[in-house]
């Protein structure tokens, strides 16, 4: 009866209930009939997460989500770029119209590879289409323009919330079996002259006077408290808003394969909306502002496997839009696989948050090696009371660390406070799972930061892991919490009772 009392508690419908409107105005015979099947509901829901065991998980459950994740296959014809048009001697000579008019011959003619050969083409955005992979000989680099003037307005989404912005470098729309593969480079171009300085720090090149996303950014967030639609929130020109790297939006079945991705102007893979997207042998080295290496929001079925991130920001985070626009949604990213990656430099090696206001829920993370003193943290889950939704069933085996800054593992629901938003939306956290985690050196093993006035985070686990080197000589716990459990931790080498 208790996790019945706390869930309906914490809902936000009660939440707006009681903040609108007096309990003498309802129709309590109304109330009855909508709120009994509803707490059924979240009740049969949080049985369910607390009976599934680590070992169901990834005895049944991983099985089940690796099967529900296919590579797209294409049609066996190539379109080579210098077979429809010849390579320019002019500096400068942007192959933009070029390439995207391959692409789509290619889609109308029923699919295939359009290749990309040896040498390097300087071009500006690039929109695929269905049944297209864009492929990259050995040797071949795309290197994208930073003239503004190319990048036309489109729909997408900065930092979880919806607008028109200048389009990203590789884009897709609501298109199916879509591919970036080979073993070229994919490089974003960006630096402390260009779009770096548009992040608005000084040490990116930012000087006054500049437009950069100081005048877009806070505007962008104002428009998401205040609910302006999204067909007025129109940036480009005049706001600094800088550009993903690799941006598919409502696609299925797409793959990223093989390429390296370096100086991305900010995030650099940003799935969203997607459906059965496979990551896999991605070298990603970009140290740039806000310089995620892949970041798939509101995806369901996610594979990333096999690849290598070195990023200015979190190698990989996992998102599901922020505050009103992910509510709006209510898109969460589900069933997410990250195995045999290897992560450097960064602020989060595999990250949940902090835009994750749809919720999350089936994280996988197995045999992965992560390694560096500017890795900040190796599991980490960030959220604030702005986000809401709940974040749960997160499981971790056989993780390698060699060393990372600040802790192992970090879950932080006090994230950015100062945020301006409405702060009554209560983010959860239940059932984390780490098993068989070494590090070497950090200063905390656990780092949980809490709520003071509420307990918000359930049934997190540390199982059979060594954490050594641990400065403070101790983990770290600031908050109401429930059913947080260290079994056969080692810290420092002493059993941590």
């Amino acid at each position: 009866m208790l996790k019945f009392s706390y869930a309906i508690k914490n809902c936000n419908f009660v939440t707006d209930i009681e903040s609108n409107t007096t309990l003498n105005t309802l129709n309590i015979l109304s109330m009855k009939k909508f709120l009994l099947p509803l707490a059924a509901i979240i009740m049969s829901a949080g049985v369910n997460a607390a009976q599934l065991t680590p070992e169901e998980a990834w005895g049944k459950l991983y099985p089940e989500v690796e099967a529900q994740i296919k590579a797209p296959t294409f049609r066996d014809r190539d379109y080579n770029l210098l077979d429809y048009g010849k390579k320019s001697d002019t500096p400068g000579f942007l192959y933009t119209e070029m390439i995207n008019s391959l692409i789509e011959r290619c889609s109308n003619e029923g699919g295939g590879r359009v290749v990309i050969p040896a040498g390097t083409w300087f071009t500006g955005p690039i929109t695929l289409k269905s049944n297209v992979n864009l492929h990259l000989e050995a040797g071949a680099t795309l290197l994208f323009t930073s003239d503004l003037k190319e990048y036309p307005i489109v729909l997408t989404r900065w930092e979880g919330v919806d607008c028109y912005n200048y389009q990203p470098m590789i884009y897709a729309y609501e298109q199916t079996n879509i591919a970036i593969t080979g073993l070229g480079v994919i490089d974003g171009g960006a630096d402390r002259t260009n779009w770096w300085a548009m992040c608005g720090a000084h040490h990116f090149g930012f000087k006054e006077g500049m437009v950069s996303q100081r005048i877009g950014r806070p505007l962008l967030l104002e428009w998401n408290e205040k609910e302006v639609p999204v067909e007025k929130r129109i940036l480009g020109d005049g706001y600094g808003m800088r550009v993903q790297l690799v941006n598919p939006v409502k696609c299925k079945n797409v793959l990223i394969e093989g390429v390296t991705m370096l100086r991305a102007p900010f995030w650099v893979m940003h799935p969203l909306l997607c459906e059965n997207l496979t990551v896999r042998g991605v070298h990603v080295q970009n140290d740039g502002p806000n310089g995620d290496g892949c970041d798939p929001e509101s995806c369901k079925n996610v594979l990333i496997e096999g690849c290598f991130f070195d990023t200015g920001d979190d190698c990989i985070a996992i998102k599901s839009g922020r505050n009103r626009d992910g509510r709006r949604w209510n898109r969460p990213t589900e069933n997410v696989i990250v195995r045999h990656c290897r992560m450097e430099n960064g602020h989060g090696g595999v990250v949940v948050g902090s835009e994750i206001s749809g919720g999350f829920k089936n994280l996988f993370v197995e045999d992965c090696i992560m390694d560096s003193p500017e890795l900040d943290r190796v599991i980490r889950i960030k959220t604030n009371s702005c986000r809401g939704g709940v974040i749960e069933d997160i499981f971790v085996r056989n993780v390698q660390v060699g060393q990372c800054n600040e802790a192992v593992l970090k879950i932080n629901l006090v994230y950015d406070q100062k945020e301006i938003c409405q702060r009554d939306f209560y983010p959860v956290v239940r059932n984390v799972f780490l098993e068989n985690v070494t590090c070497n050196k950090s200063k905390f093993g656990v780092k949980i930061e809490g709520f003071e006035d509420r307990c918000n985070i359930h049934n997190i686990i540390v199982k059979d892991c060594t954490f050594n080197g641990v400065t403070t000589d101790s983990n770290s716990i600031i908050g109401k919490t429930e059913g947080v459990q260290f079994i056969n931790l080692k810290l420092n080498g002493k059993i941590v009772k």
